[in-house]
């Protein structure tokens, strides 16, 4: 029975009360009901835990962890990931929504096809919540060297299941492209992220995205690949080179 599956979903969140309460409504109107929701405060100034709170008030499912000192988004899902006790993890940034059926489809999905990691498809909306009218559409599989050529796993649209991959694996501590690097390593370690053609998830762009900044994000992406995954610079450079033209295609 796909109820007997636990979800656990991670949230970071750090000064996100602009956006947060539409990101946590977007899991309780899940029609997939065997969840819960860690949320780990990263030491927010602004109205973030009051929204964090009004939500738990009625939904004992949610967990909020509060945070002393801000530590960054790293080891804030990394001390969610601790506090975790679903097979399955699914990862949600604090300004995304997902669909009502995304975690009805996704572990419906990764349990026919025994997938250790699954992503989906997902549409761009701006910061306003309006749809830009772009999908980012999944591929069908991904090794190590497909998602080093083209980074498409929507960290939002992700889903692992621990009884493949076990619960040891964590995020690198640096300050942006976690992601990319954890699947970097998940993907190196054999596993194989396994891509679902549904539109699942709004992503959200606006001035603080990391896609934002088309220059900077290439740069981070370079460093993950040469300084600290230590790919060589030959193959740092030509993984480099398809990064690049599959970030444009994508976005065209």
């Amino acid at each position: 029975m796909l109820s007997d599956n636990l979800v656990s979903v991670i949230m970071p969140s750090y000064n996100s009360g602009e956006f947060i309460k539409d990101a946590i409504n977007s899991v309780l109107m899940q029609t997939y009901t065997s969840w819960e929701m860690i949320i780990v405060d990263d030491c927010s100034n602004d109205d973030s835990v009051k929204i964090i709170e009004q939500a738990i008030k009625n939904n004992p499912k949610i967990r909020l962890i509060r945070l002393a000192g801000n530590t960054g988004a790293a080891m804030a899902r990394n001390i969610a990931l601790e506090a975790s006790n679903g097979r399955f993890i699914a990862f949600l940034d604090s300004d995304d929504i997902w669909y009502i059926d995304k975690l009805e489809k996704q572990v419906s999905f990764m349990l026919k096809s025994e997938a250790p990691i699954s992503f989906t498809s997902y549409n761009l909306i701006d910061k306003d919540g309006n749809s830009k009218n772009h999908i980012i559409h999944s591929v069908e599989k991904l090794n190590q060297l497909d998602y080093l050529k083209n980074t498409i796993i929507g960290f939002s649209t992700s889903m692992i299941d621990t009884k493949h991959t076990g619960r040891d694996f964590r995020l690198t501590n640096i300050r942006t492209r976690q992601d990319t690097s954890l699947w970097i390593t998940l993907l190196g370690e054999g596993f194989t992220a396994h891509g679902m053609t549904d539109t699942l998830v709004d992503y959200r762009v606006h001035f603080n995205s990391i896609s934002a900044n088309k220059y900077k994000s290439a740069k981070q992406v370079w460093n993950l690949y040469f300084n600290i995954h230590k790919l060589g610079f030959l193959k740092s450079l030509y993984c480099f080179i398809f990064y690049l033209y599959n970030a444009i295609i994508k976005r065209i």
